[in-house]
Protein backbone atom coordinates (compact mmCIF):
# COMPACT_ATOMS: atom_id res chain seq x y z
CA UNK A 1 0.00 0.00 0.00
CA UNK A 2 1.41 3.10 -0.58
CA UNK A 3 -0.08 6.16 1.51
CA UNK A 4 0.90 10.12 2.09
CA UNK A 5 0.43 11.47 5.54
CA UNK A 6 1.55 14.87 6.66
CA UNK A 7 5.02 14.03 7.09
CA UNK A 8 6.39 11.55 4.12
CA UNK A 9 4.70 9.72 0.92
CA UNK A 10 5.24 5.80 2.50
CA UNK A 11 4.48 2.48 1.01
CA UNK A 12 3.57 0.27 3.81
CA UNK A 13 2.21 -2.95 4.60
CA UNK A 14 1.09 -4.97 7.93
CA UNK A 15 3.41 -7.08 10.22
CA UNK A 16 1.97 -10.81 10.22
CA UNK A 17 1.47 -11.79 13.83
CA UNK A 18 4.28 -11.61 16.31
CA UNK A 19 6.30 -10.40 13.35
CA UNK A 20 8.59 -6.67 13.55
CA UNK A 21 8.06 -3.73 11.85
CA UNK A 22 11.04 -3.51 9.79
CA UNK A 23 11.89 0.90 8.93
CA UNK A 24 14.06 0.71 5.18
CA UNK A 25 15.43 4.17 4.76
CA UNK A 26 16.78 4.87 1.08
CA UNK A 27 19.94 6.39 -0.43
CA UNK A 28 19.84 9.79 -2.13
CA UNK A 29 18.18 9.73 -5.34
CA UNK A 30 15.58 6.85 -4.14
CA UNK A 31 12.36 6.79 -3.43
CA UNK A 32 9.59 4.65 -1.41
CA UNK A 33 10.18 1.43 -3.47
CA UNK A 34 13.87 0.99 -3.43
CA UNK A 35 14.50 -1.55 -0.69
CA UNK A 36 10.69 -2.26 -0.05
CA UNK A 37 10.98 -5.79 -1.57
CA UNK A 38 14.20 -6.20 0.29
CA UNK A 39 12.76 -5.48 3.71
CA UNK A 40 10.54 -8.38 2.86
CA UNK A 41 13.29 -10.80 1.92
CA UNK A 42 15.21 -9.68 5.06
CA UNK A 43 12.53 -10.86 7.52
CA UNK A 44 9.74 -12.56 6.15
CA UNK A 45 6.51 -11.94 7.57
CA UNK A 46 7.42 -8.31 8.71
CA UNK A 47 5.57 -5.12 7.93
CA UNK A 48 7.60 -2.94 6.45
CA UNK A 49 7.36 0.85 6.34
CA UNK A 50 9.28 2.72 3.54
CA UNK A 51 9.18 6.51 3.19
CA UNK A 52 10.46 8.67 0.72
CA UNK A 53 12.67 11.47 1.40
CA UNK A 54 10.80 15.09 1.56
CA UNK A 55 13.85 16.97 0.01
CA UNK A 56 14.66 17.71 -3.36
CA UNK A 57 18.61 17.84 -4.36
CA UNK A 58 18.36 19.00 -8.12
CA UNK A 59 15.42 16.23 -8.36
CA UNK A 60 16.84 13.65 -6.47
CA UNK A 61 15.36 12.29 -3.47
CA UNK A 62 17.08 13.39 0.45
CA UNK A 63 15.60 13.14 3.87
CA UNK A 64 18.08 16.39 4.45
CA UNK A 65 19.42 19.34 3.03
CA UNK A 66 22.97 19.71 2.34
CA UNK A 67 25.60 22.62 0.87
CA UNK A 68 28.03 19.92 -0.61
CA UNK A 69 29.29 16.33 -0.44
CA UNK A 70 29.62 15.16 3.35
CA UNK A 71 28.39 18.89 4.71
CA UNK A 72 25.20 19.10 6.63
CA UNK A 73 22.14 21.92 6.67
CA UNK A 74 22.37 21.40 10.28
CA UNK A 75 18.99 22.96 10.85
CA UNK A 76 17.88 21.16 8.05
CA UNK A 77 18.88 17.76 9.47
CA UNK A 78 17.29 18.77 13.32
CA UNK A 79 13.78 19.40 11.48
CA UNK A 80 13.93 16.00 9.64
CA UNK A 81 15.25 14.56 12.63
CA UNK A 82 12.11 15.92 14.42
CA UNK A 83 9.57 15.00 11.69
CA UNK A 84 11.28 11.22 11.19
CA UNK A 85 10.71 10.43 15.45
CA UNK A 86 7.29 11.82 14.70
CA UNK A 87 6.16 9.56 11.65
CA UNK A 88 7.86 6.17 13.22
CA UNK A 89 6.01 7.64 16.35
CA UNK A 90 2.93 7.37 13.97
CA UNK A 91 3.56 4.16 12.71
CA UNK A 92 4.37 2.34 16.18
CA UNK A 93 1.49 3.56 17.45
CA UNK A 94 -0.67 1.94 14.03
CA UNK A 95 1.02 -1.63 15.20
CA UNK A 96 1.32 -1.52 18.95
CA UNK A 97 3.23 -4.47 20.61
CA UNK A 98 5.52 -5.42 17.52
CA UNK A 99 9.38 -4.71 17.29
CA UNK A 100 10.80 -2.22 14.88
CA UNK A 101 13.64 -3.21 12.98
CA UNK A 102 15.69 0.15 11.34
CA UNK A 103 18.18 0.66 8.32
CA UNK A 104 19.02 3.05 5.81
CA UNK A 105 21.66 3.58 3.24
CA UNK A 106 23.77 6.21 3.06
CA UNK A 107 21.16 9.25 3.27
CA UNK A 108 19.08 6.77 5.06
CA UNK A 109 21.59 5.69 7.20
CA UNK A 110 22.20 9.66 8.42
CA UNK A 111 18.64 10.00 9.30
CA UNK A 112 18.40 7.51 10.95
CA UNK A 113 21.16 7.31 13.09
CA UNK A 114 20.36 11.20 13.89
CA UNK A 115 17.04 9.60 15.14
CA UNK A 116 18.98 6.84 16.98
CA UNK A 117 21.04 8.82 18.91
CA UNK A 118 17.94 11.26 19.94
CA UNK A 119 15.41 8.83 20.39
CA UNK A 120 17.18 5.29 20.66
CA UNK A 121 14.15 3.52 22.70
CA UNK A 122 11.94 3.56 19.05
CA UNK A 123 14.08 1.00 18.01
CA UNK A 124 15.02 -2.66 18.75
CA UNK A 125 18.14 -3.36 16.07
CA UNK A 126 19.18 -0.91 13.81
CA UNK A 127 21.18 -1.21 10.20
CA UNK A 128 23.24 1.43 9.00
CA UNK A 129 24.83 0.79 5.70
CA UNK A 130 27.46 3.38 4.39
CA UNK A 131 27.08 6.29 6.97
CA UNK A 132 28.39 9.52 7.21
CA UNK A 133 28.04 11.14 10.85
CA UNK A 134 30.15 14.42 10.37
CA UNK A 135 29.01 15.61 13.60
CA UNK A 136 29.63 14.60 17.45
CA UNK A 137 27.07 12.74 18.66
CA UNK A 138 25.75 13.42 22.53
CA UNK A 139 26.05 10.13 24.26
CA UNK A 140 22.46 8.60 25.29
CA UNK A 141 21.83 6.24 28.24
CA UNK A 142 19.25 4.73 25.63
CA UNK A 143 22.34 3.30 23.62
CA UNK A 144 23.47 0.89 26.15
CA UNK A 145 23.52 -2.60 24.66
CA UNK A 146 21.58 -1.44 21.72
CA UNK A 147 22.46 -3.38 18.03
CA UNK A 148 23.55 -2.19 15.26
CA UNK A 149 25.18 -3.20 12.32
CA UNK A 150 27.16 -0.78 10.40
CA UNK A 151 28.51 -1.50 6.65
CA UNK A 152 31.17 0.22 5.06
CA UNK A 153 33.15 -0.06 1.87
CA UNK A 154 37.18 0.83 3.12
CA UNK A 155 37.61 2.42 0.25
CA UNK A 156 34.39 4.55 -0.28
CA UNK A 157 34.63 8.16 -1.57
CA UNK A 158 31.50 9.42 -0.41
CA UNK A 159 31.43 8.09 3.36
CA UNK A 160 34.91 7.50 4.23
CA UNK A 161 36.27 4.40 6.05
CA UNK A 162 38.54 7.25 8.57
CA UNK A 163 34.91 8.46 9.29
CA UNK A 164 33.19 4.88 9.60
CA UNK A 165 35.69 3.89 12.09
CA UNK A 166 34.79 6.47 14.15
CA UNK A 167 31.53 6.44 14.43
CA UNK A 168 31.83 2.70 15.30
CA UNK A 169 33.66 3.93 18.14
CA UNK A 170 31.75 6.57 19.44
CA UNK A 171 28.90 3.84 19.00
CA UNK A 172 30.52 1.50 21.38
CA UNK A 173 31.92 3.97 24.22
CA UNK A 174 28.36 4.99 24.46
CA UNK A 175 27.34 1.43 25.23
CA UNK A 176 25.47 0.20 21.90
CA UNK A 177 26.38 -3.38 21.19
CA UNK A 178 28.43 -2.68 17.46
CA UNK A 179 28.98 -5.28 14.93
CA UNK A 180 30.16 -4.47 11.34
CA UNK A 181 30.66 -6.00 7.84
CA UNK A 182 32.81 -4.49 5.44
CA UNK A 183 34.64 -4.91 2.03
CA UNK A 184 37.23 -3.57 0.36
CA UNK A 185 35.09 -1.63 -2.21
CA UNK A 186 33.44 1.86 -2.48
CA UNK A 187 29.84 2.88 -1.70
CA UNK A 188 27.97 -0.11 -3.23
CA UNK A 189 26.18 -2.25 -1.76
CA UNK A 190 27.49 -5.81 -1.82
CA UNK A 191 25.48 -8.97 -0.80
CA UNK A 192 27.64 -9.79 1.81
CA UNK A 193 26.12 -6.42 3.57
CA UNK A 194 22.42 -7.72 3.13
CA UNK A 195 23.67 -11.40 4.17
CA UNK A 196 24.86 -9.37 7.69
CA UNK A 197 21.99 -7.36 7.88
CA UNK A 198 19.80 -10.79 7.60
CA UNK A 199 21.72 -12.17 10.43
CA UNK A 200 21.35 -9.07 12.36
CA UNK A 201 17.56 -9.00 11.63
CA UNK A 202 17.33 -12.72 12.25
CA UNK A 203 18.39 -12.71 15.89
CA UNK A 204 14.95 -11.07 17.39
CA UNK A 205 12.67 -11.83 14.70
Amino acid sequence: MTVTTDSYRARTSAPAPAKPLVLALHGTGGDEDQFFDLAHQLVPGAGVISPRGDVSEMGAARFFRRTGEGVYDMDDLARATAKMIGFIELQRGIHPGHPLFAFGYSNGANILASVLFERPALFDRVGLLHPLIPWQPHPHPGLSAKPVLITAGLRDPIAPWSATEQLIASLGTMGATVNSELHNGGHELRPEELAALSVHFAADA
